[in-house]
């Protein structure tokens, strides 16, 4: 739903799948998204992270897969994400990811968009790839900053969602959600203000000490730490 977030998981995804070419796009890139685009559509295979940037008017042959995970702002959205896929008489797949509360979007879906969906057996035998994630992130400073940022767009975007009886942000559970995006602290937002989160766990570790891997970055940032002190 995010920039951020796409600037976020396209990283995550480069790290933990080593085979696949992992691209990733979103409406701030400008000037490289055509290259990208271009790029991407020449490959025989890989996978693109993106915003709704690319959800309308874009013809990528053979996409098998659209995984939506996040349910779009609107209905009309939604169909135009799925018609990445099954084109011009080609089979594909697409699946939106939804919590049991959020449920009767399917519903409304097949009312608002005449769109009948199927419910997917859950996935056995998941790799828990958060560990690994949690770790990169006390590793760069670059990661934990763009994990951060990605919860906080994720849930200003919840705020904002078209379906508001629907996607209702007093419902969300934000330990799950944190740990989903495998924080090592909840940030300091409007939405959390006065909240108290037994279910999540930060680490012990004083997150102003990580340092970013990109020398050039932590020598501007210890020259700003000067200076504040």
């Amino acid at each position: 739903s995010t920039c951020a977030c796409v600037e976020y998981y396209g990283k995550a995804l480069e790290s933990f799948i080593k085979q696949v070419k992992i691209m990733s796009i979103h409406g701030k890139m400008k000037h490289k998204r055509n290259k990208i685009f271009t790029e991407f559509r020449k490959l025989p295979g890989g996978i693109l992270v993106c915003t709704d940037v690319m959800a309308r008017g874009i013809d990528i042959p053979e996409v098998h897969w659209v995984l939506q995970y996040d349910p779009p702002s609107s209905a009309s959205a939604f169909v135009h994400r799925c018609g990445r896929t099954a084109r011009i008489g080609n089979v594909g797949s697409a699946l939106v990811f939804l919590l049991p509360m959020e449920e009767s979007y399917v519903n409304f879906l097949s009312i608002n968009q005449k769109c009948p969906m199927q419910e997917m057996k859950l996935q056995t035998n998941v790799l828990d790839l958060l560990p690994k994630l949690k770790s990169m992130a006390l590793a760069d400073r670059a990661v934990f900053e763009k994990g951060m940022k990605a919860f906080v767009s994720y849930v200003q975007a919840y705020a904002k969602h078209e379906c508001n009886l629907i996607f209702r942000i007093k419902d969300l559970d934000f330990a799950s959600l944190a740990r989903g995006f495998a924080l090592l602290k909840m940030p300091k937002m409007p939405e959390l203000r006065g909240k108290c989160f037994p279910d999540f766990t930060p680490v012990t570790v004083n997150t102003d000490s990580i340092s970013f891997k990109d020398k050039n970055r932590e020598k501007q940032r210890q020259k700003k730490l000067e200076e504040q002190r």
